[in-house]
């Protein structure tokens, strides 16, 4: 059941910051009940439904005008503030029901020219179904129950049953001016009832305050969920979730993720997989009419462009034939649906990308397909709340979502594209790279200068602590992993881990290393082989791994190495380093060598002088003072005179990681150091 988390108190500190005028005091408690809706998922996913109220504001004659102030476009209610529930003059608004017909374009025209701030974000696209119910506050949600009523073929009835006269039904209308102007119609022909249930849609309510609108949305939707459970032909439940999964399934992820990836060039797009895989999830993929159901269509279609109409299904015992047959069939049943549809707008479309958004996969569990990890968890979660959805529907009578042409109108719907946001295409942009050595000064600016630049960021290192300081500085498309790079199994955990949290990997960034100083005739040999096993090994494994995945996607990759300026300028007292960092150079090449003619590129970088966990302060002075310098004048021994900082290194590995047509290369970042030049 639904908890109501309205409080007084909590209530207070949004208003107090808005000041005590009307205006200051409708709108600080529409922002704090719309948080709480926005902070239950199951109510409105990612960014939907909506909220407003209608209050007074003085224009600029000092005169008090109607207002009604809705959520914007781009606005999440988990997250939003008072700058997110734009005001737009009323009156004009209220006139526009008069009209017999409203293009969308028009409509946007009216609502943005009597916005009283030109900078506002775009209105909800349903703004004019809040302005013309004659209520205070409106609230318009997509929880689970009613997600599941409104699909169900007695619906009529049900809604009888459970709320008598009190609640309104709207029959299915593609959002815009027709489904506002029914929807007021059909409250004046019931105006005791206290919301509306819009077919295939969602539920709205309303209030003289903001908490009267809150309570009725849990109310509400607690009686439909009681309904629910005690209408249940079935058990249903949510169990544990799988925690591993094994090896062969791991590939299997890969090879999805890079069909779809060659297949998506052309939009921009490079995939990210997040798996869900509870007990309900699990039983549900092996339901005997699995097909059949996936192709009924979503349960709001506000999910639409988020998750395509059907998913694409794999069988109980698919295999890599399998995948690439279905995936091909998918793009083709698409591109059909496209052109069956496109008729009606006079050819004027353009297809979006055909490759599957959600994929139900038996054994693996259901796949959300994003631009990024935090795209794909969204997908994810609206596609989970659809099986939810499906499955009690279906024990309840039946799922019956809107039709074909209304899905279409929805996907296509230039208002609905608009509510994603548009970004220019970047090379990194929902790449997954993996970062060794990210709890260092180093590692942490790579890290950073990455996930700045919107790659998927799976970062490794030995020292948890500075780990998830790294990963605090980061969005939320970081996973971090601890892992002692010198075990013998650590690599293929770092792989089937990462192939796990994000389905494929892109770019391997190995920059994990450790020095000490010691002369070659004093040099221990166990302590050379311990430097081995984290500068050269621990690179070396980590490579051959990654290279079976980016053969197995079948879309290139890239190998970067932190080799450092010791592999050809060696250091007095610094053998037991440059030893293993010549090596992995000479690694670098050969890699270059045989893994070119699967596209996948091996280039690295060597840098000299870094303030870093190698290069403490105190091995700073002790190196200045054995050459009879300054420390500063010893950091910027180099051809620009210029100290050489960590973001300088990660500059060179994002260099590096964009090049298209650089292998077997060695950037050096140093400041110049004719020594150590290649060439």
């Amino acid at each position: 059941m639904y908890k109501n988390f309205w409080n007084e108190q909590s209530e207070q500190q949004f208003i107090n910051p808005l000041g005590k005028s009307e205006y200051g005091v409708d709108l600080g408690s529409r922002v704090y009940t719309s948080r709480l809706i926005g902070s239950v998922p199951d109510l409105v996913m990612h960014g939907g439904g909506n909220t407003s109220c209608k209050t007074k504001i003085k224009n600029i004659f000092n005169e008090y005008i109607d207002v009604i102030c809705v959520k914007g476009s781009g606005w999440d209610l988990e997250t939003i503030e008072a700058e997110g529930l734009p005001a737009i003059k009323l009156s004009p608004l209220l006139e526009l029901r008069k009209l017999k017909n409203l293009s969308d374009e028009d409509m946007v025209n009216q609502q943005r020219s009597n916005l009283l701030k030109s900078t506002s974000p775009n209105p909800s696209v349903e703004t004019l179904l809040h302005a013309f119910l004659p209520h205070k506050f409106v609230d318009h949600t997509h929880a689970t129950p009613f997600l599941v009523l409104a699909n169900l073929p007695d619906y009529k009835k049900i809604v009888q049953e459970i709320f008598g006269t009190k609640l309104a039904i709207v029959p299915y209308i593609m959002p815009g001016f027709d489904l506002a102007k029914k929807a007021a119609d059909i409250f004046d022909c019931q105006k005791n009832c206290e919301g509306l249930l819009l077919l295939n849609h969602g539920h709205f309510t309303w209030g003289n305050s903001a908490k009267e609108s809150y309570d009725r949305v849990i109310r509400h939707t607690n009686k439909v969920e009681k309904w629910i459970n005690k209408n249940l032909q079935k058990q249903h439940y949510v169990g544990l979730k799988i925690k591993t999964l094994n090896c062969k399934k791991l590939n299997f992820l890969s090879e999805i993720r890079g069909n779809i990836q060659k297949y998506s060039k052309d939009y921009n797009f490079v995939p990210t997989l997040d798996i869900r895989n509870d007990k309900e999830i699990n039983n549900f993929l092996m339901n005997k009419d699995i097909h059949t159901l996936s192709k009924r269509g979503v349960a709001s279609p506000d999910h639409v462009i988020r998750i395509k109409g059907n998913p694409l299904v794999l069988s109980k015992n698919f295999d890599k034939k399998e995948i690439i047959t279905k995936l091909d069939n998918f793009r083709n049943e698409y591109v059909s649906y496209f052109k069956r549809n496109e008729k009606r707008f006079k050819n004027k479309l353009k297809m979006l990308n055909p490759n599957p958004n959600v994929i139900w996969a038996p054994g693996i569990g259901l796949i959300g397909i994003g631009g990024d990890k935090k795209g794909a968890s969204l997908v994810a979660d609206i596609a989970v709340q659809n099986i939810q959805v499906i499955n009690k529907g279906e024990a309840l009578g039946g799922y019956f979502p809107i039709k074909e042409k209304d899905q279409f109108d929805i996907e296509y719907w230039s208002l609905e594209q608009a509510k994603i946001k548009k970004s220019s295409p970047s090379m990194i942009k929902g790449k997954t790279v993996i970062i060794t050595g990210a709890a260092g000064v180093i590692g942490r600016e790579i890290s950073r200068l990455f996930n700045l630049n919107g790659a998927n960021l799976f970062l490794v290192d030995k020292d948890i602590k500075n780990l998830k300081e790294t990963q605090k500085l980061m969005n939320n498309n970081c996973v971090c992993f601890q892992s002692d790079l010198t075990n013998s199994n650590a690599s293929k955990k770092i792989i089937n881990t990462c192939l796990e949290k994000f389905g494929g990997i892109d770019i391997l960034i190995s920059n994990a290393g450790y020095a000490f100083e010691s002369s070659i005739l004093n040099l221990k040999i166990e302590n050379l082989k311990t430097s081995f096993e984290l500068n050269f090994f621990a690179h070396l494994n980590l490579a051959k791994e990654v290279s079976k995945v980016f053969i197995n996607q079948s879309v290139g990759g890239k190998i970067l190495f932190n080799v450092s300026k010791q592999a050809v300028n060696p250091g007095k007292n610094f053998g037991a380093y440059g030893l293993p960092k010549a090596t992995l150079m000479f690694l670098l090449k050969q890699l270059a060598l045989e893994l070119g003619e699967f596209d996948i590129s091996v280039n690295g970088v060597n840098a000299d002088k870094i303030r870093s966990g190698l290069l403490t302060p105190k091995m700073i002075k002790s190196r200045s003072k054995s050459r009879g310098i300054d420390e500063n004048k010893y950091m910027s021994g180099n051809l620009l005179s210029k100290e050489v900082e960590a973001k300088h290194v990660a500059e060179g590995f994002l260099s590096l990681a964009k090049s298209e047509r650089t292998s077997a290369h060695v950037l050096t970042v140093d400041g110049g150091n004719i020594e150590a030049s290649l060439r």
